[in-house]
């Protein structure tokens, strides 16, 4: 994962919205996003939802409605955000953040697409991680 890239923007102000569920951030070349909570969980950089490889990515349902408890500074490059479903091992580089900004219709449309592909619905609860043939990471 990328973290802080030479001239790249830095955030000058991170708001957190927990009533209407999203992160607001305000970089350094005047852009600003509301990013949704439900978009940073989905999209989180954590193995537990972006595999341990390429195509095994774990389609993410159920989030809708998810929250942040905590939102933890990490280093100068990046926050960890501590969301009410108890995932927290994502840590969102201010690459990412300015990503998920600036990229939020061709994120949700693909997962949309994803969704449709698995046949599944944006609220549906989360498939168990474990069972037969099935994959499990251990450490969550």
């Amino acid at each position: 994962m990328a973290g802080l890239q030479a001239g790249a923007p830095t955030p000058q102000s991170i708001t957190v919205h927990n009533k209407s569920k999203v992160l607001e951030v305000g970089f350094s070349d005047g852009a600003s996003f509301r990013i949704p909570f439900e978009l940073m969980r989905i999209y989180s950089p954590s193995a537990e939802v972006q595999g341990h490889g390429p195509g095994q990515e774990i389609l993410q349902t159920g989030k809708r409605n998810v929250g942040l408890l905590e939102l933890e500074p990490v280093g100068n490059y990046a926050v960890k955000p501590v969301f009410t479903d108890g995932h927290e091992s994502g840590i969102f580089s201010w690459n990412l953040l300015y990503e998920l900004g600036q990229k939020q219709d061709e994120l949700w449309a693909e997962y949309e697409r994803r969704l449709s592909a698995a046949g599944v619905d944006r609220d549906a609860p989360m498939a168990a991680a474990t069972g037969a043939g099935g994959h499990a990471c251990g450490s969550h």
